[in-house]
C-alpha cells in the first residue's frame, strides 16, 4: 500500500464505550482542579473511559505543546510555555488524591531545554515518594536527544519503570519520527536497564507498513539491551490533517496475540497486546508488588 490519503472505517473490534462513571468523573475533575495536563486527553486514548473508571491516568509533564513533530501524534507542536517548578508538587498531590498505587507520568518532547527535562521528571517522582512511599513511579521518558547525562538523572531517581517507546521499526523512523533514532532509543533503555532493580519498558504502533519479520528483528534488538516489559497496540490516525499518516492495515486480534507469544518466547516478563493497546494500558498489573522502588 503507498499510504495514499484514504478515509477508513474502523473494524468492530476498535469500537469502544463513550467514558463515563464516577471514577472517570473524579478523575477527570481532580486533573482539571489541578491544573494538569494528561496524554490520555491531549493523544485521544482510546482507553480513556477505562482507564479514568479506574482511577488511573497517565500525567504529562511541562505543557502540552510539543517541541516535536511526529507524524503519528495528535499532541500539537509549537513553542512551550515556560517550565513550571510547582508542578511536580501538584501532580504528587493528584496521585495522593486519586489513592493511586501506580502513577505514569510523561511528558512532551522538550528539546528547548538543557536537559530535556530531565531534572523536572526526577522532581516529580521525588514528590510522588515523599507523599506516597508505595506508590509505584512509571515514567515513560522522551529520548532527550541521546543524552546519557539526562538519562541518568531520570534513572537515578525514585522511580520503579523507566519507559521509552520505540515506537515503530527502524526502516520508517524517517517517514514516523523524524526527530527520533532507533539506535538513540535503544541506548536509552540499555541506559535504563543499567540501573539494578530498575525495570524497562517500550512500545511499538503497529499498522504503518511495518513487516512481521522486522517487528520481529525489534523484539530481539529490545531483549538484547535488557528491555522486559512490552506494549503492542494498533495504530489509529489522530486525524484527517495530511502531516498525521494513514493507517496501512488494521490487525485483526488474534496476530497481536500471535506476537504476543512471540515476544514472551523471546524473554519478555510482561508483554500487552491488542489493537486498543497503548503504553499505559494495564500499567498497574505489568510488575509484582516487590519490584517497587525503595530509593
Amino acid at each position: 500500500m503507498n499510504g495514499a490519503a484514504v478515509t477508513r472505517r474502523h473494524p468492530e473490534w476498535l469500537k469502544v464505550r463513550a467514558p463515563g462513571g464516577p471514577g472517570y468523573v473524579e478523575t477527570r475533575d481532580t486533573v482539571k482542579r489541578l491544573g494538569l495536563h494528561t496524554v490520555c486527553e491531549e493523544a485521544r486514548c482510546p482507553n480513556i473511559g477505562e482507564c479514568w473508571a479506574h482511577k488511573t491516568a497517565t500525567l504529562m509533564l511541562l505543557g502540552d505543546t510539543c517541541t516535536r513533530n511526529c507524524h503519528f501524534c495528535a499532541v500539537a507542536h509549537g513553542r512551550p510555555a515556560e517550565v513550571d517548578p510547582g508542578e511536580p508538587f501538584r501532580v504528587a498531590n493528584a496521585v495522593a488524591q486519586l489513592g493511586l498505587r501506580h502513577v505514569v507520568i510523561t511528558s512532551v518532547d522538550r528539546d528547548d531545554l538543557p536537559d530535556g527535562g530531565a531534572a523536572h521528571f526526577a522532581a516529580t517522582a521525588r514528590a510522588v515518594k515523599a507523599l506516597l512511599p508505595d506508590c509505584r513511579v512509571e515514567v515513560l521518558i522522551p529520548d532527550f536527544h541521546g543524552d546519557p547525562a539526562a538519562v541518568g538523572i531520570v534513572a537515578a531517581s525514585p522511580i520503579d519503570v523507566l519507559n521509552h517507546n520505540v515506537e515503530t521499526v527502524p526502516r520508517l523512523y524517517r517517514r514516523v519520527r523524524p526527530g527520533a533514532r532507533y539506535e538513540r532509543s535503544l541506548a536509552v533503555l540499555a541506559a535504563g536497564a543499567g540501573r539494578p532493580g530498575l525495570v524497562t519498558k517500550t512500545g511499538l504502533m503497529l499498522g504503518l507498513g511495518e513487516t512481521r519479520d522486522e517487528v520481529l528483528c525489534v523484539f530481539r534488538d529490545l531483549r538484547a539491551v535488557g528491555c522486559e516489559i512490552l506494549t503492542l497496540g494498533q495504530y489509529l490516525r489522530p486525524s484527517g490533517d495530511a502531516r498525521h499518516l494513514p493507517v496501512e492495515r488494521y490487525l485483526p486480534p488474534a496476530e497481536f496475540a500471535a506476537l504476543r507469544d512471540d515476544a514472551l518466547a523471546l524473554g519478555f516478563s510482561h508483554v500487552e497486546s491488542g489493537p486498543l493497546v497503548r503504553s499505559s494500558y494495564h500499567a498497574w498489573a505489568q510488575l509484582p508488588r516487590e519490584n517497587s522502588s525503595r530509593k
